[in-house]
Formats: structure tokens, C-alpha cells, sequence
């Protein structure tokens, strides 16, 4: 494990990725110290005259939104909404995803086709028209946000660890570990499942990227997080109707969510390179 976090310090882009992603969670957690002004408070003088937002100023120094709200504030407070969907979304998402697909490879038969036979059919379906209908039934929350994208994320790395663990159960030693009588928790848990600490790792990283976008995604369509609470997404949401005029109020939080995406990714593709030395060179 030494020898990852070596090579995974010597990777200058993942390096980079992981200092932005420290940067948004440290601002999501100090967010009341940070934001000027209360995310949802209006200010008068924060319109003009004919009604408009107000762009970059001394005062707002990000502009202020449609109702006259500060959108550094609110961009500083989203972080928070953004990382706390993608991070139980995809960890919900990652551990159902590894139960399955363990269970699955493992027990083959006709457990194991039932479980990726499910999975076939969730796969079958497209990811955002069934979060949108999930959405849609359940009343929007910021938990219930969470249930929805974790229900349509999973299957992906169930898919992953089902190939991995059928791989792995094939194995020589697996197989002297049942001829001396092991029983399956034990084969599981203690010669399994480590093998798939680096393959979960990885792809619970990369997820989150995914989360977070279709997060922002739901919340851009109205069936995400409900104002006023901010997200990068309703952010969006709200003063699409001033892209032209005031573009600034979606290109800022959309610029936020790419960074963020892209910050996760290269610190997943950064964690798949440290903890499989063959691709070293390729």
C-alpha cells in the first residue's frame, strides 16, 4: 500500500485533482465562515433599477442572482448539497453495487444469474429517464435525491466486482481453502473481498463524479434539491432566463460542477494507475 500512495504522490494531474477536491470540501465545511452573506438572503441593492442581477462587484463579488441574492454565498453553500448527494449516493450505491455483485460471483448458480439478470435490466434502462421517474414519484429531498441516484448507480460496479469475484473464486488457493474445510464467510472476508478493496476504491472515487453531475442534472430539470436550498444545479435552474443578460449566473456554477467532476476523475484514473502497477508505462 506504501508503494500506491508513492506512486500515486508522484502523479503530478491526480495531485491536482485531489488539492481542488480539498479545496470544495473545505469550503463546503467552513461555509458559514466563508460566504459573505446568508445564501438566502435578498438584497434590494442587490438588483438594479429595471430589476436585473447585478454582475461582479466590490460588494457581491460574483454577481447577485434574479431575487437579489449573493451567488458567491450560494455557490459556497451548494458545495455543500453537491458533496453530501454525491458522496451517500455513491457510497450507498458502491456498497449495494459490492454486495451484489460478490454475492453473485460467488455463489454463481442460480442466485448468481437471478442477481445479474436484475442488473441486466436496470442496466437496460437509461440512467437519467429512470432517476427522472424515480424523482418524479418520490417527493424531492435532499435524502430522497440521494435514494434515487444510489438506485440507478449501482449496477455499474455490481457488474465490475460480479466479474472480478467469479475471477478470483476460480483461483487455486480458493480452491485448497474449501478442500481444508473453510467455510464461505471466511473465503469471503478474509481471501475475496481484500482483492477487491482496489477495483471498489477506484470506481467509489470516479463515481462521485457521476453523482454529482446527475445530481446537478435532476436539480437543473426541477426534480432535484427544492429552492431555496442551494445546489449547483438549481443554481442553474433558477436564472436560466438570464443566460443571455447575466451569464455569469450559469456559467460560474456550471463551471463549478465541471471542476468538480473532472477533480474526482483524476484523482480515480490517479488511484487506478498507483494500485495497478502493470499499467505503469502504458
Amino acid at each position: 500500500m506504501s508503494d500506491a500512495f508513492r506512486r500515486f504522490a508522484v502523479n503530478r494531474i491526480a495531485m491536482i485533482g485531489l488539492a481542488v477536491i480539498i479545496l470544495i470540501v473545505g469550503a463546503a465545511v467552513l461555509a458559514p465562515v466563508l460566504a459573505p452573506f446568508d445564501p438566502n438572503e435578498q438584497f434590494f441593492e442587490g438588483l438594479t433599477i429595471e430589476g436585473a442581477p447585478l454582475p461582479p462587484n466590490a460588494t457581491y463579488w460574483l454577481g447577485t442572482d434574479q431575487l437579489g441574492r449573493d451567488l458567491l454565498s450560494r455557490l459556497i453553500f451548494g458545495a455543500r448539497t453537491s458533496l453530501v448527494v454525491g458522496v451517500l449516493a455513491n457510497g450507498a450505491a458502491v456498497l449495494v453495487g459490492t454486495i451484489l455483485g460478490v454475492v453473485a460471483g460467488y455463489a454463481r448458480g442460480v442466485v448468481g444469474s437471478v442477481i445479474m439478470r436484475f442488473t441486466d435490466l436496470m442496466m437496460a434502462f437509461p440512467a437519467l429517464l429512470l432517476a427522472i421517474a424515480l424523482a418524479a414519484i418520490f417527493s424531492p429531498s435532499l435524502l430522497i435525491v440521494a435514494l434515487v441516484i444510489a438506485m440507478v448507480n449501482w449496477v455499474q460496479i455490481a457488474r465490475v466486482v460480479y466479474t472480478e469475484t467469479t475471477a478470483l473464486a476460480e483461483r487455486d488457493y480458493i480452491e485448497a481453502c474449501r478442500a481444508l474445510g473453510a467455510n464461505w464467510p471466511r473465503i469471503l472476508f478474509r481471501h475475496i473481498v481484500p482483492h477487491l478493496v482496489p477495483t471498489v476504491l477506484v470506481y467509489a472515487t470516479l463515481g462521485i463524479a457521476t453523482t454529482v453531475l446527475l445530481e446537478a442534472t435532476l436539480s437543473f430539470l426541477g426534480i432535484g434539491v427544492r429552492p431555496p436550498e442551494p445546489s449547483w444545479g438549481n443554481i442553474i435552474y433558477e436564472n436560466q432566463t438570464y443566460f443571455a443578460t447575466a451569464p455569469w449566473l450559469v456559467f460560474i456554477p456550471g463551471a463549478a460542477i465541471l471542476l468538480l467532476a473532472l477533480a474526482f476523475n483524476l484523482v480515480g484514473d490517479g488511484l487506478r494507475d498507483a494500485l495497478d502497477p502493470a499499467r505503469q508505462g502504458r
